[in-house]
C-alpha cells in the first residue's frame, strides 16, 4: 500500500535520472549546513549521506561535479568556523574517493579548479553565503556560478524555500538543463502523498514552543486531517485560553484569543484537536529539578509543564494506533532532557508499530527528526523529512522558489 500511494504521488518532475552526465560539468546545489563539534569535526552527518546518491549518478556518469552549499551564517565575509573545509574528510570517506575543496565560489580560483577537474571527480565550492549576494539573490551573483557548469541540479530542499542565488535565481541562466536531484525527487514525491493520496485516518502531531510559529500550518492542515494531535510548550497557550491554570509553563500571552479562534474553527470543520490532558512537571528548567505531576489545568505556581504526561500518552497512542497517514512536527516536550523524554519517545515509538501496522508516516523538521535519529527509529518511519522550514511551507500550500525555479 505504502510504494503503491508513493508511486501515485510521482509526478512528471525533472530529476536526474533522466539526464546522462557523460561530459557535462554538473552543478549541485546541496544542503550541507550541518552541525560542526567544538573540533570542527562533522556533529551529524544526516544531510551528507542525503546527497550521496545524486553525487553518484553524475560520477557513474562519468560527469564532473561541483557542490555548493552555505554552512552557519557567516555576517562579515570569511570566517574559518564556516568553512567548507571541515567537512571535506568526512565526505570523502562516506563516498570512498578523494574530494577537492577551493576556497572560493566563484572568480579565478574556483575557475581553474574546475577546469582541473576530471570526468568523475567532485569539487567542493566554499561557503556561498561568504557572498552577501547569495542571500540577496543577486542575479550577476548567480550567473557567476551558473558560468562553472552545463548543468543545474537542485537537491536541496531545506533552502527550497529561500529564494536566495544559488537555490533559485541561478535556474534561468539553464533552461531545460536543471533538474531536481535524487533527495529532492524523494522529499517532493513523499511530499505528494500528504497533498494528495492521504488516506484516512490521517493525523497531524503537532508540538514545538509557540504556535505562532505553527499557526499557518494548523489552519491549513484542518482542510485535510481527521486528527491534529497538539503538544510540547505550544500546548499550555491552548490550554490558558481555555482558562487552564498553567502555572508557570510556557505561554504567549498575545495568542490566546488566536488559540481560542483554532479551537472554534476546529470544531466548525469537524476536526478532533486533541490536546493533553495531564503533565509532568518541573520546579525549574532543568533536568534534575523536582518532579511533579498533575492535570494540564491545574498545574500549581511555581511549578511548569515540560512533559506530557501518562493519561496523554496514552490517549495520543490510541489516536495514532488508529491512524493511516501520520504527519509529525514538532516534539512533545524537552526531549533534550533526558527526565523528560517520555512523551516523544512514546509518540515516536508509537508512528513507528503504527507504519509497521500499513500506516504512512512523514517524519520532519529539526527537533522531530533529531528525536526520531535519538531513539534509533529512522528505518522505521516511510520518511523522514530534511526540511523545516520547507516542509511547513510545503504543506502550508506555498510556492518554494527553489521548486518552482526548476519546473518553470
Amino acid at each position: 500500500m505504502y510504494h503503491q500511494r508513493i508511486r501515485n504521488s510521482f509526478t512528471c518532475l525533472k530529476t536526474i535520472e533522466n539526464i546522462n552526465f557523460s561530459g557535462l560539468r554538473a552543478i549541485v546545489r546541496v544542503d550541507f549546513n550541518v552541525p560542526l563539534d567544538l573540533d570542527f569535526n562533522v556533529a551529524d552527518d544526516t544531510r551528507l549521506r542525503g546527497a550521496i546518491p545524486t553525487i553518484q549518478k553524475i560520477t557513474a556518469d562519468k560527469g564532473k561535479v561541483i557542490l555548493m552549499s552555505h554552512l552557519g551564517r557567516p555576517k562579515n565575509g570569511p570566517e574559518d568556523k564556516f568553512s567548507l573545509k571541515h567537512i571535506v574528510n568526512h565526505l570523502s570517506v562516506l563516498l570512498g574517493q578523494k574530494i577537492h575543496f577551493v576556497t572560493d565560489c566563484i572568480g579565478d580560483k574556483a575557475d581553474e579548479a574546475i577546469n582541473n577537474l576530471s570526468d568523475g571527480e567532485i569539487l567542493l565550492l566554499e561557503n556561498l553565503r561568504f557572498y552577501p549576494e547569495e542571500k540577496t539573490g543577486d542575479v550577476d551573483f548567480a550567473k557567476a556560478l551558473s558560468a562553472h557548469a552545463d548543468v543545474y541540479i537542485n537537491d536541496a530542499f531545506g533552502t527550497a524555500h529561500r529564494a536566495h542565488a544559488s537555490t533559485s535565481v541561478i535556474a534561468q541562466f539553464f533552461t531545460d538543463k536543471k533538474a531536481f536531484g535524487a533527495l529532492m525527487t524523494k522529499e517532493i514525491t513523499n511530499l505528494n502523498v500528504l497533498e494528495q493520496n492521504a488516506e484516512k485516518p490521517y493525523t497531524a502531531i503537532i508540538g514545538g514552543a509557540k504556535i505562532s510559529g505553527k499557526i499557518d500550518i494548523l489552519n491549513e492542515l484542518m482542510a485535510k486531517t481527521d486528527n491534529i494531535i497538539i503538544g510540547g510548550g505550544m500546548a499550555f497557550t491552548f490550554i490558558k485560553a481555555m482558562g487552564g491554570k498553567i502555572g508557570d509553563s510556557l505561554v504567549e500571552e498575545d495568542k490566546l484569543e488566536l488559540a481560542l479562534k483554532t479551537i472554534a474553527k476546529a470544531k466548525e470543520l469537524g476536526v478532533n484537536l486533541i490536546l493533553p490532558s495531564d503533565a509532568k512537571l518541573a520546579d525549574s528548567f532543568s533536568n534534575d529539578a523536582a518532579v511533579e505531576y498533575s492535570k494540564i489545568d491545574e498545574i500549581p505556581d511555581g511549578w511548569l509543564g515540560l512533559d506530557l504526561g501518562e493519561e496523554s500518552i496514552k490517549r495520543f497512542k490510541e489516536v495514532i494506533a488508529e491512524s493511516k497517514t501520520i504527519l509529525w512536527n514538532g516534539p512533545m516536550g524537552v526531549f533534550e532532557f533526558s527526565n523528560y523524554a517520555e512523551g516523544t519517545k512514546q509518540i515516536a515509538l508509537a508512528i513507528a508499530d503504527s507504519t509497521a501496522n500499513g500506516a504512512y508516516s512523514l517524519v520532519g523538521g529539526g527537533d522531530s527528526v533529531a528525536a526520531i535519529n535519538h531513539f534509533y527509529l529512522t528505518d522505521k518511519i516511510s520518511y523522514v523529512s530534511t526540511g523545516g522550514g520547507a516542509l511547513l511551507e510545503y504543506i502550508e500550500g506555498k510556492e518554494l522558489p527553489g521548486i518552482k525555479a526548476i519546473n518553470d
